[in-house]
């Protein structure tokens, strides 16, 4: 259940910490309604500390347990289905969170809290586009 801290893939911006487009490759296991196991190679469309955006062909149910793999580093992290999304392709967005918040499982580093794109260092940035050296 979602506090008021907290909302949706697809929901507002409020947010327990920043997204960040990134696409890993992960492998994501669980078990289909019948019982049967099922694992599916995808990559994620969205990270942060607390979960990821997958594409994902596999039907899931929100609630459903699964595990996620890190295709790179191996690692492995326990997580339950909190959104679905459209499908898109033939595969559905689904919004996974980790049983626990896990910033190091994607391997990068997550701007701090308090950073947004009036923080100075985002201001040095101008966004403006300039003719290359030559």
């Amino acid at each position: 259940m979602d506090s008021p801290q907290t909302k949706s893939f697809k929901s507002g911006n409020l947010r327990r910490s920043q997204r960040l487009l990134l696409t890993v490759h992960v492998v994501v296991s669980g078990k289909q309604a019948s019982g049967a196991s099922f694992a599916e190679e995808t990559v994620t469309q969205v990270v942060n500390a607390h979960g990821a955006l997958v594409l994902l062909k596999q039907m899931v149910s929100v609630g459903d347990r699964l595990r996620l793999r890190n295709v790179k580093t191996g690692d492995e992290i326990s997580c339950s289905v909190v959104d679905i999304g459209e499908l898109q392709e033939r595969k559905s967005g689904i919004g996974i969170e980790f049983d626990q918040p896990s910033p190091r499982f994607w391997r990068i580093s997550f701007p701090p809290d308090d950073w947004t794109p009036k923080s100075a260092e985002a201001k040095r940035y101008s966004g403006e586009r300039r003719p290359a050296a030559k």
